[in-house]
């Protein structure tokens, strides 16, 4: 495989990522402002378990979703706010209608007016109440987890790395449940403890992939440790290196997602599932994308001030060049009798990749004159 797909899964493309990087700033720093004036306009659409109130759900026998609305409004309960779902189930479908806090004594001649409508049971209609003070519990400890989330991992990826990329890890992870957030704020997703959770998971997938990024751009720094190099070139080739893998690992999370909320949620009817899939589908998403455009460029501008880089910033090697100082990190392979292993690059190939490294970045010597005696 020779053509483009043949290099990038051999990791050979030539993508200028650090060159592009401010329309990736630009794209996200557009969609964090449509997050803040969503956020500010209309707010969160959060679901009963979060700001308390009412659920009842019955069998769609003999009922219907304006059946519904009607016995609500008959017992004075303002429907503008409520939420009225048609739920398809193993069971067969059934309706769903949440609304705000309510009297006890309402709530009990609403169950009895949806089961004589529906002409069921009193049994089959079921009904949960949810207080406010549950929903705010479940949001403060979210945000304890996620503020512990942070902090443990900062720790690790300044110990394993350094505290530049630390920083520049949790901004992306940040920027990801951000516009998470804002997704849901502008078209009125329903925020359940669901979509808290799936939140929580995504900040995980977006971690693993900035990481598979990181080790790649701290391996090629110290190999690159004696060469002239800037780091913006550092960034491009390791970039470059773990496309591939970044795209596959992408793939291979969205692809059951998909599945979940397609034939999960669509198709089987269960909201639960809906509720968790989408939020999980966005972070994906989100997280693969600011691995690529919001982490490592962000690692690129922090490095790039440094005392060592400084010089070479705005240096960037594309094309060719850019292919030549790729191909010096590549790992040695060696064959023996029988068998074939792959083996990391001794100290001394280190030293050599780095003086082809040199030679690919600076033009040949002039030859000397011969003096005359």
């Amino acid at each position: 495989m020779n053509g483009m797909f043949g290099r990038l899964y051999r990791g050979e493309t030539t993508f200028n990522f650090v060159g592009r990087r401010w329309w990736g700033f630009g794209i996200s720093l557009a969609f964090v402002v449509v997050t803040f004036v969503s956020l500010f306009a209309q707010g969160l659409n959060l679901g009963i378990d979060f700001k308390g109130g009412v659920a009842w759900e019955v069998p769609a026998t003999t009922i219907t979703v304006d059946d519904v609305r009607v016995i609500l409004e008959a017992n004075n309960i303002p429907t503008a706010d409520a939420k009225i779902q048609v739920l398809n189930g193993a069971d067969g479908k059934r309706i769903r209608a949440q609304v705000g806090e309510i009297s006890t004594e309402t709530r009990t001649v609403v169950q009895a007016a949806l089961s004589t409508k529906a002409g069921v049971d009193l049994q089959e209609v079921s009904v949960a109440s949810v207080s406010s003070s549950w929903g705010r519990s479940i949001t403060e400890k979210a945000v304890r987890a996620l503020l512990i989330f942070f902090v443990i991992v900062s720790m690790y990826i300044a110990w394993r790395f350094e505290w530049k990329m630390a920083i520049a890890a949790i901004l992306a992870m940040v920027h990801d449940v951000l516009i998470s957030v804002g997704v849901y704020a502008t078209f009125g997703f329903s925020v359940t403890p669901a979509t808290v959770i799936a939140f929580l998971t995504i900040l995980g997938f977006s971690l693993y992939d900035t990481i598979v990024v990181f080790d790649k751009v701290h391996e090629n720094t110290t190999r690159y440790s004696a060469a002239k190099v800037s780091y913006g070139d550092i960034i491009n080739v390791s970039m470059n290196q773990v496309l591939m893998r970044s795209i596959n690992t992408s793939l291979a999370a969205v692809l059951p997602v998909l599945s979940l909320l397609v034939l999960g949620s669509w198709v089987m009817g269960a909201i639960a599932l809906q509720e968790f899939a989408l939020a999980l589908l966005v972070g994906l998403l989100l997280g693969a994308y600011s691995s690529i455009y919001i982490a490592t460029p962000l690692l690129a501008v922090f490095k790039g001030r440094e005392t060592k880089y400084r010089s070479l910033q705005g240096t960037l090697r594309l094309g060719e060049e850019m292919a030549r100082l790729g191909a010096t990190s590549k790992k040695v392979v060696t064959r023996s009798v029988g068998e074939a292993s792959a083996v990391s690059a001794t100290q001394a190939d280190i030293e050599r990749e780095t003086v082809m490294a040199s030679s690919a970045l600076s033009h040949p010597p002039r030859p000397r004159k011969n003096r005359r005696r």
